[in-house]
């Protein structure tokens, strides 16, 4: 079964539209959430809204891990559309929530939509294109989240305080694009063919722990949780580090943006490299050269042309090395089992992105942020090299004309 160049390119286009429906959320709750203590909408409180933005994230990983695996019993198509449905609907709701616990409940239940959307987007990705393209396939939808991101960050500015258009917008485009995607997008040619083979060739969930995975599951799921928490934690919290080590506060905010600038240089050139080089030894250069940029930042730097400098290749090599590891997954497991492995990854990872700026918050509040917090980020990126290097190569996992089609 060949694909059309046009059914692809707008397979690639809603992909990439879930996916930056998440870096939309991700800034929508953030940007509300000044504003909701400000006025004490509901009666939020520090306590609540720190509730609210954890249920949130806990949503996200219960649909990750909890859809994953329906992907490779019901489809990948269905699921997409389904999950971009419950996100849209719920984010819809968010204004009306009547008290504090409404609203947790509403973001808990967009959050179960929109932890499947990634990993099953980043699926179809993978499988609407050749296996010798997957890397590029992860990181090029991945950019879309951080579009997303700014874009937030942009209609933010404009609406202040009117925090109601933010959702009422990530509600609407997600309504849009679900009629879209019923009428182009295609169910996956991989999760077709996988569906004819026998019974008893299909992977169960169990077996992504039994002999033959339990190494390679262990160690994407260490990688993503450790690279989310870098995301995650950075984003979060680099302009407070930055102005702990002394810098001004408009320098602080603007590092931010130039972090995030790096992300996207390093969404493009790791997937690009990777293709060509094969994505283990890449993610291994990726997490390295994270640890070690991450630990000169605890270096005081007094020249703000080599300080941007160096906040631009923490960006390029930290943000893109988490999603190598997605790029893995979609090459190594088979296509009966892909969803469910990459959702399963996706959750462990959003682990991370609920540990990481806990633990660097429990710094911050110690008073001991910097240099504490650069040389904890540093560990981790560390922790996440060790965790690539335990990737063997494509005998422990797939055989056959899929062996073939790996990188190693």
């Amino acid at each position: 079964m060949t694909t059309s160049p046009t059914r692809s390119a707008a397979t690639a286009l809603l992909c990439w539209l879930t996916v930056l429906l998440e870096g939309y959320d991700l800034v929508a709750l953030g940007a509300t959430i000044p504003t909701l203590l400000k006025t004490h909408y509901l009666g939020f409180t520090a306590a609540g809204a720190t509730a609210v933005a954890t249920v949130s994230l806990v949503g996200v990983a219960v649909g990750a891990a909890g859809l994953g695996p329906l992907t490779d019993r019901f489809g990948r198509r269905s699921m997409l559309i389904g999950s971009v449905l419950l996100f849209s609907l719920f984010t819809l709701l968010t204004p009306f929530s009547p008290n504090v616990a409404v609203f947790g409940v509403l973001r808990f239940a967009a959050g179960l939509g929109l932890g499947a959307c990634m990993p099953v987007a980043l699926t179809v990705m993978a499988e609407n294109l050749p296996a010798r393209r997957r890397a590029s396939a992860s990181t090029f939808t991945m950019t879309g989240y951080h579009v997303g991101a700014v874009l937030t960050s942009i209609l933010a500015l404009v609406v202040a305080e009117d925090w109601h258009v933010l959702f009422y917008g990530g509600g609407a485009v997600g309504l849009l694009v679900v009629p879209l995607m019923w009428w182009r997008l295609p169910e996956s040619a991989a999760y077709l063919a996988a569906k004819q083979e026998p019974e008893a060739e299909r992977l169960r969930l169990r077996d992504l722990l039994g002999p033959r995975f339990r190494r390679v599951s262990i160690a994407v799921w260490t990688g993503s949780f450790m690279g989310l928490l870098l995301v995650y934690g950075l984003n979060t919290w680099l302009p407070q580090l930055m102005r702990s080590a002394g810098y001004p506060i408009s320098t602080s905010i603007a590092l931010l943006l130039v972090l995030n600038v790096g992300a996207v240089i390093g969404l493009v050139l790791a997937g690009t490299i990777a293709d060509r080089r094969g994505i283990r030894p890449i993610a291994r250069i990726w997490f390295g050269a994270g640890a070690v940029l991450l630990a000169l930042l605890s270096l005081r730097i007094g020249n703000s042309v080599l300080l941007n400098a160096l906040v631009l290749l923490t960006g390029v090599f930290v943000f893109s090395a988490q999603v190598l590891i997605y790029g893995y997954v979609t090459q190594v497991f088979p296509a009966r089992a892909r969803g469910t492995a990459l959702g399963l990854t996706s959750a462990v990872g959003r682990l991370g992105s609920i540990v990481g700026p806990f633990i660097t918050g429990a710094l911050v509040t110690a008073g001991v942020a910097y240099p504490w917090g650069f040389w904890f980020f540093a560990l981790v990126a560390a922790l996440g090299l060790a965790a690539v290097l335990l990737l063997g190569g494509r005998s422990e996992t797939v055989s056959g004309s899929e062996a073939a089609a790996l990188q190693s």
